[in-house]
């Protein structure tokens, strides 16, 4: 079964399928899009290992000639090096700007892979296949770009929408189970955001998607993209509803870069810790009952994942130099931090009237956990 979800942009609509198999028969989803029966695909090497050869064979399967770089893996590749890299491989194969290029991989790829076609001869084509559960339910829709610098997560980009998505849900068999626990941090952030019902639905199901329900699977995958898509639809650039996609990233950015952009805290886990203190920091400021965040940890602790940042190995500075850190998140508006915080489970609004005070009490809160 494949199920389609719209992103609805006037001339610059895509779809996203979903579903399983959808890497075999790449091939003939993507050939409507091509102008000449060619295509370059970046990918990483662990994932070129994986599922690189199936796209090949179906990529020729329909007469479709292919060329593929792969890059190490990992956060650490989203910098200017591998842009570089990247962009002027493009350019020795020849890629012209109605051709497509194939981002086949997780959120690093589809970032990286995006801003390379976004300004490689000023604008071509591209197709997101993700690889990752993070990257199918976030990353690969919505056209935000971009690389990480030594100032911040994301903080050169661009918005540049794909063609289309392929998720085959898969390829998410072959993920590890902390990485796929990653990309469950985005799944639950949908629920809690603007769905209550899709949260309930996930602490009734989510223990059997975690372990292979294909079914469960289908069904979370799709309602992220939709609830994705028609936000990303109404606000493309994020100028107003967009940013809260963002709940919990504002503690997670922040988190990400103390910690070096390692494998010492992924980006789903990192957004699971900062949904559940967006919650905690709502919760003090009385916008939501105690219960709230008591009922977002409880869940998050039952799928297995990190919750606090005594999860976090290693050492972390202090509440103020986190602070600081969030002071360089694209969300910083007039030099005012803005939080995406909750009234109650799916309730979520964004707002830049948040007491420093209370944001380093949570914070040094947390932090003495870790003693």
């Amino acid at each position: 079964m494949i199920n389609t979800v719209a992103v609805d942009l006037g001339a610059r609509s895509y779809e996203v399928r979903i579903g399983e198999g959808l890497i075999a028969r790449a091939g003939a989803e993507i050939a409507p899009l091509l102008r000449r029966k060619r295509v370059a695909v970046v990918t990483d090497e662990t994932v070129a290992a994986a599922h690189l050869s199936a796209l090949t064979a179906a990529l020729a399967a329909e007469g479709i000639a292919s060329t593929a770089l792969a890059l190490p893996p990992g956060e650490g590749t989203k910098n200017w090096e591998n842009l570089a890299r990247c962009t002027e491989w493009l350019l020795e194969q020849k890629v012209e700007r109605k051709d497509v290029v194939l981002a086949l991989g997780g959120g690093v790829i589809g970032d990286l892979v995006g801003f390379s076609a976004a300004i490689l001869r000023r604008g071509v084509r591209f197709v997101q296949l993700p690889t990752s559960l993070l990257a199918q339910v976030d990353s690969s829709v919505g056209g935000k770009t971009g690389i990480n610098t030594a100032q911040g997560k994301n903080l050169v980009g661009a918005f540049h929408q794909p063609s289309l998505v392929l998720a085959d849900i898969g390829v998410l068999d072959t993920l590890p189970g902390r990485d796929f626990l990653s990309g469950y941090g985005e799944v639950v952030k949908y629920g809690l955001l603007g769905d209550a019902a899709f949260f309930d639905w996930l602490e009734r199901e989510g223990p059997a998607l975690r372990d292979g329900d294909s079914a469960a699977r289908l069904r979370a995958v799709t309602r992220s993209v939709e609830m994705k898509a028609g936000i990303v639809s109404r606000d493309e650039t994020e100028d107003g509803e967009r940013a809260l996609l963002n709940l919990g990233h504002t503690f997670c950015h922040a988190l990400e870069k103390a910690t070096g952009y390692s494998d010492r805290l992924l980006h789903g886990e990192g957004v699971a810790i900062g949904c559940a203190l967006a919650f905690e920091l709502s919760s003090r400021l009385g916008l939501c009952s105690q219960e709230e965040p008591s009922r977002v940890r409880a869940h998050l602790r039952r799928m297995g994942m990190k919750v606090d940042l005594a999860d976090i190995p290693g050492d972390l500075p202090g509440a103020d130099a986190l602070i600081a850190l969030m002071g360089q998140d694209k969300k910083v508006v007039d030099g005012r931090l803005r939080f995406i915080l909750a009234r109650g489970i799916g309730q979520a609004f964004v707002t830049d009237e948040v007491p420093p005070e209370t944001v380093r009490a949570v914070l040094d809160e947390a932090l003495a956990l870790r003693r």
